[in-house]
């Protein structure tokens, strides 16, 4: 019997491009960030990733994950939504992939945006020019060997 590998992806981005913003919410604009970085999926309800990183943007000094979960509870029962998915341990999940995207960091037991920077900067640095690039040279390097391989020219 052949044995299956599974390939697993060593980086993975999804950027996605809506309307421009006009007259949203500030968090129906941190909603269609997520949506346009792939932390939320579109039509998703679970969505606290939204209010996670609301709360972060918010947030005048680093807060622990337990500081966190009480903001999001907040948030939540204000924009009166459903109290799902701010099971403690969920929300440590949200908070490590904001940091997996380098939107978060984790400071001692505490968190915040990154740098305590502008999300533009975050973006540009971190995302744009380091995470999408790398990820962009890899897939032209299969794009020229299928060229070489397959004599397409």
């Amino acid at each position: 019997m052949a044995k299956i590998s599974v390939d697993i992806p060593l980086a993975e981005l999804t950027v996605r491009k809506y309307e421009k913003p006009s007259g949203d919410s500030r968090r129906e604009l941190v909603r269609k960030l997520c949506l346009s970085l792939g932390l939320l999926q579109p039509g998703d309800s679970r969505d606290v990733v939204v209010d996670v990183l609301h709360v972060l943007l918010e947030a005048e000094k680093p807060f622990t994950s337990v500081e966190v979960e009480r903001a999001v509870i907040e948030k939540r029962k204000e924009a009166g939504l459903e109290l799902l998915g701010i099971a403690p341990s969920n929300i440590r999940r949200q908070l490590l992939r904001l940091r997996d995207i380098f939107l978060a960091e984790k400071l001692k037991n505490t968190y915040r945006i990154r740098e305590h920077t502008s999300i533009r900067e975050i973006f540009e640095e971190n995302i744009e020019k380091y995470y999408l690039s790398s990820i962009l040279t890899r897939v032209k390097e299969y794009i020229d060997e299928i060229d070489t391989q397959f004599s397409l020219k």
